[in-house]
């Protein structure tokens, strides 16, 4: 059986023997054999031989390479006209590699902000402010936005024996306590001015409750927010609350709290969420509502609104020489601290004939919460009911 094998006579199909030598390492070749190579892969000008469609381009070596230096002295070796074939463009041409198009990335012109509140409470780690009266001190947990707000307003219409304090406890977001904070003083406020009988102030500060959580639901935001706060005119002391934020009374060093906390846990409260419709179960040694909420009284709370309801709890009592000051805060305190105690740690500082310093005290208790494992956000507001 005879065979018969067909060349092309085009170059690149016809490589020269010396391509298959073993004389040197492949990664050194000799200027004569690169040479060579790219002769024979570049499309030959003669008539007699058909143009191949292989063309060779060859990344440059990085420099002080072997390679590199094969290759330079072939490119120098072409532009002396001594390289044949390469025609008028010499070979570190075909070797160049063109820079790629420069990437113009754009400077960013304004800040970025990730849904965080540009409030001092939100973005601090610590708020501490003292006024004419008050001291107020807030600590955050371990969330990255502080859900605590507070409120102090003293001179109310001009008589500095008028004011008003409070504190909001938020939780599912700081919306709602932010909302209480700006909001709730001034609708309490028309609602008393508006009436007029001082009988009617307890009915005024529910309106106010009422008022202020309808204007947040119509707002469209999630989470909802406790509050406890302090009206002082005429001589008496208005302390009202939804929630789980305290207010507790130094009477001659003897605590007395003026309010109750709202949560499912409470008896009368359960049956008003059952009478509803809704229930109460123990999740992780904790009541909740609908196995979510842990407090029954609030502002915001759209979802669990037919259970969790604004109106506040009253009390109003005649500011006595006795009562020496008041102590508003957040839970976060009072599931470490109790009532006594709390007062107890703030009274040297604030009653005496020492220099006080109700600030410290605030810090103190604190403080106190903190090491004893409080992960919450923490506000204490200290006031001075002597200045009243």
């Amino acid at each position: 059986m005879t065979c018969s094998l067909a060349l092309s006579n085009s170059p690149a199909l016809s490589p020269p023997m010396s391509l298959f030598r073993d004389n040197s390492p492949i990664i050194s070749p000799s200027p004569e054999a690169l040479n060579l190579s790219l002769t024979h892969l570049k499309p030959s000008s003669s008539p007699s031989s058909p143009c191949s469609p292989f063309r060779l381009r060859l990344q440059k070596p990085p420099s002080g390479s072997l390679l590199s230096s094969s290759v330079s002295t072939s490119a120098s070796s072409s532009d002396s006209g001594s390289t044949a074939g390469l025609g008028p463009r010499s070979a570190s041409a075909v070797l160049k590699r063109k820079r790629p198009t420069r990437l113009e990335i754009p400077m960013a012109t304004t800040a970025l902000h990730f849904g965080v509140p540009a409030t001092p409470c939100a973005v601090m780690r610590e708020v501490e402010r003292e006024g004419c009266g008050y001291s107020v001190y807030c600590k955050r947990g371990r969330r990255e936005v502080m859900e605590d707000r507070f409120s102090a307003s003293v001179n109310l219409q001009g008589d500095c024996k008028q004011a008003f304090f409070g504190v909001f406890d938020g939780h599912g977001g700081a919306k709602a306590a932010e909302f209480a904070a700006l909001k709730l003083e001034k609708n309490i406020l028309d609602e008393v001015v508006g009436r007029k009988d001082e009988t009617m102030v307890e009915e005024a500060v529910k309106a106010g409750y009422l008022k202020t959580d309808a204007e947040f639901l119509k707002e469209d935001v999630t989470g909802g927010a406790c509050c406890v706060t302090a009206l002082i005119q005429n001589g008496s002391l208005v302390v009202s609350n939804a929630g789980d934020c305290r207010a507790v009374l130094s009477r001659d060093g003897a605590a007395e709290a003026l309010t109750s906390d709202h949560r499912p846990s409470r008896e009368d409260e359960r049956n008003r969420i059952e009478t509803l419709g809704g229930y109460v179960d123990l999740c992780r040694g904790v009541w909740r509502i609908q196995s979510c909420l842990a407090v029954s009284r609030g502002i915001g709370d759209h979802h669990l609104k037919q259970w969790v309801i604004a109106e506040p709890e009253t009390k109003i009592i005649t500011i006595k020489p006795e009562y020496e000051f008041l102590i508003l805060a957040s839970d976060g305190l009072w599931d470490k601290v109790s009532n006594q105690e709390a007062v107890d740690i703030a009274r040297p500082s604030c009653v005496g004939i020492n220099k006080q310093n109700p600030l410290s005290a605030c810090k103190k208790l604190v403080n106190l919460s903190v090491s004893r494992g409080s992960s919450d956000d923490i506000s204490v507001m200290l006031v001075q009911l002597g200045q009243f």
